[in-house]
């Protein structure tokens, strides 16, 4: 029984670790999240993979996206109640003028960061083509559901519970 213990915690937590790190780059369920490093809107920068460890919500949005609208205060209530890390990426090369990203966060009361996809070079590089567009990832950095269009919170929640 005791030989079996140390297996189990020992060896086998070292094969699932080794399982983690051997998962391939994409944007399907089950594929490590390709990893990006983009400007804040207050000016610092933020890669993906610092946040490894937590869950992920990532988000591609834009303020003139009616849907967007729609969702931005579930995802700021589902931002408050859970353990979440929300990354808002504005496509920010399709805004008619930067100034309407702050002025949507504040009109939104949004407290999750804002990363500002100046070049859509993200954007591009996850395929996005409806917005929103949301990504969940898991703590191992692995997507766990990608989904289309405005997500409720319940749906949020629903997602974020199943993930590890």
């Amino acid at each position: 029984m005791f030989a079996w213990a140390v297996y189990d915690f020992v060896i086998k937590s070292d094969d699932d670790d080794q399982a983690a790190e051997d998962v391939q780059v994409g944007l399907e369920k089950g594929k490590r999240a390709p990893d990006f490093e983009l400007e804040t809107l207050e000016g610092g920068t933020v890669k993906l993979s610092d946040y490894r460890g937590k869950r992920v919500m990532l988000n591609f949005w834009a303020s003139w996206c009616g849907p967007c609208r729609a969702e931005m205060p579930d995802m700021q209530t589902f931002h408050e109640d859970t353990e979440i890390v929300i990354l808002a990426v504005n496509l920010t090369d399709t805004e008619s003028s930067e100034k309407n990203i702050p002025n949507f966060v504040d009109e939104h009361g949004l407290t999750f960061p804002i990363l500002l996809d100046k070049e859509t070079e993200v954007a591009t590089r996850y395929q996005i083509q409806p917005i929103p567009t949301s990504f969940m990832i898991d703590s191992d950095g692995i997507i766990h559901k990608v989904a289309y269009g405005a997500l409720n919170y319940e749906l949020m929640v629903k997602e974020f519970d199943r993930m590890s």
